[in-house]
């Protein structure tokens, strides 16, 4: 499990502890996860990178919007409650039981 993050995101910490319940109701217990910094828009571009923090899961973004410009920004993710910055709890769930 890769995390791609911008420099000091807001939401890399609510990110991990939605990954953490995600993978516990998946039965998957604790999931390593690399965070991997994306600082510039060629790297942003190179890694698909539509903003902070995605979610790869076996190096596949699994909330992945096509055609969304990529860029060194924030991410907002489609909750029941409205735009956040990190997916639903259960969506994250259902990706790694896909996965």
């Amino acid at each position: 499990m890769e995390l791609l993050v911008v420099l000091d995101c807001p939401n890399e910490g609510p990110a991990r502890e939605v990954l953490r319940e995600a993978a516990g109701l998946a039965g998957l217990g604790e999931v390593p996860v690399t965070v991997t910094v994306i600082g510039s828009d060629q790297e942003a571009r190179s890694r698909g990178f539509i903003g902070s923090p995605t979610f790869l899961i076996d190096a596949v973004d699994p909330f992945a919007v096509p055609g969304a410009p990529t860029g060194v920004t924030c991410r907002v993710y489609a909750t029941p409650h409205g735009p956040a910055g990190v997916p639903p709890i259960a969506a994250l769930r259902d990706a790694l039981l896909r996965a």
